[in-house]
């Protein structure tokens, strides 16, 4: 109490962080941070079951509504178990970055709610509050892919290049939800309640998902979107996937994306989480300094 009581002196009669400790005390508060809100994830499990719900929609709708009547380019016949093959890594890369919005809600929630003003009083580094959030978000992601794999097991799909192969497309797809979470972070911290959060998560992650190859061949847009679609980094972590799990891929584009798709989702993923990650922190500075 006298060690709080001489800190709250030296703020000016408000508690202040320590001077930052260094690599080791920011994973160490992150790590809390991320502790602290996958225990509140599991006290509230309608949330992580709902973010369930719509991935095995999105499988079972494009599966057998429109499975049979989209062609994949290399397709012999009318056998919808190639669309779902093809289909599969867009649903899982749809699935990693829908996961934005939620994030996004959450930091601005605690924001509305001034729990950041409590994170403020404590002695931990400031960026350990995002981190540790897009951490607990990376887990629960990494949670529903296990489970939305099971369900495209079930539907037909399979991996034809091995499991080695199938982690580092996992791997890809993760790197790429946790690079798009600082984008929801920052939404989060630039808007005033969870609800402005949730719908500006929501309404780039559309045409981002859909002008894409995620669940159509590209060949068949107009010149220009195909252009867009070829270099979007969903596009090409979709098509890495692709290349990785042994599925069709359906690539008539001699994009370098679409030629290196492995080689393009790493480079648009951390590019992504460095830009955004700056910007999140830099905006969380000032907006509880």
């Amino acid at each position: 109490m006298t060690a709080i009581a001489e800190t709250a002196e030296t703020a000016g009669g408000a508690l202040a962080p320590r001077p930052g400790g260094g690599p080791v005390q920011a994973v160490r508060d992150s790590l809390v941070v991320a502790k602290r809100n996958l225990i509140r994830m599991l006290r509230i499990p309608e949330v992580v079951i709902f973010g369930l719900i719509q991935p095995i929609m999105f499988v079972v709708l494009f599966s057998y509504v429109f499975g049979g009547a989209i062609p994949v380019p290399g397709q012999h016949g009318n056998d919808p178990v190639v669309y779902r093959n093809y289909l599969m890594a867009g649903i899982f890369a749809q699935t990693v970055t829908f996961a934005t919005a939620g994030a996004g809600a959450g930091i601005a929630d605690d924001m509305h709610k001034g729990l950041i003003d409590r994170f403020r009083s404590l002695p931990m580094t400031r960026g350990a509050v995002l981190t540790g959030r897009t951490l607990a978000d990376l887990v629960q992601t990494a949670l529903t892919m296990l489970v939305l794999s099971v369900v495209a097991l079930i539907v037909g799909w399979r991996i034809h290049d091995g499991f080695p192969k199938a982690l580092a497309a996992f791997g890809l797809l993760l790197l790429l939800g946790y690079a798009f979470s600082w984008i929801g972070a920052l939404i989060g911290l630039l808007v005033r309640t969870p609800e402005a959060a949730t719908s500006g998560g929501l309404i780039w992650l559309f045409p981002l998902t859909f002008i894409s190859n995620a669940f159509v061949p590209t060949s068949g847009m107009p010149a220009f979107l195909r252009t867009v679609a070829d270099w979007n980094p969903f596009s090409a972590t979709v098509q890495a996937c692709r290349q990785l799990f042994g599925n069709p891929q359906g690539v008539t584009s001699h994009a370098w994306p679409m030629e290196h798709p492995v080689w393009a989702s790493l480079l648009w993923s951390l590019l992504i989480l460095l830009v955004f990650r700056t910007l999140a922190v830099r905006r969380y500075r000032s907006a509880t300094a």
